[in-house]
């Protein structure tokens, strides 16, 4: 994982529901399923260091994202130095059976985006997806 400043992509497979206990989520209910969670990294350490902390399963829970990686499992992880986080978003909900499971999730903080959360109806047209994620930016 780069050192870099930038966003991230973690994929999350969720096997049972997750009510969420945040007054700001009012007690949200994450459905079991596959999960795209986009976040930023520019304090020390970069991405990288960010990733291994939502790697660890001993980690005091601080982030929306840290219910959801402790009752589910990171299958992958994608790196974009340099990137936002908004921009990473607005391309997975181009992606067809993409959406936002529970508004703000992840974007207490941003006053642009619906959530920082994708659920993905179908895990392979997600993969496939992603594979080219230099075309952040572009327009679906």
């Amino acid at each position: 994982m780069p050192k870099s400043p930038g966003a991230y992509i973690l994929i999350v497979d969720l096997d049972r529901p997750l009510r969420m206990e945040s007054p700001s989520m009012k007690g949200a209910v994450l459905e079991p399923g596959t999960y795209a969670y986009c976040g930023s990294a520019h304090g020390p350490g970069g991405i990288g260091a960010r990733v291994r902390r939502h790697l660890r399963r001993d980690k005091k829970p601080h982030w929306h994202i840290d219910r959801l990686t402790g009752a589910g499992k990171i299958t992958q992880v994608h790196a974009v130095p340099g990137a936002s986080e908004c921009a990473l978003l607005e391309r997975i909900l181009c992606l067809p059976g993409t959406g936002v499971p529970v508004p703000g999730f992840g974007s207490t903080d941003c006053r642009s985006c619906p959530a920082h959360l994708a659920r993905a109806e179908n895990k392979t047209a997600l993969a496939q997806g992603l594979k080219d994620i230099s075309k952040v930016g572009e327009t679906c």
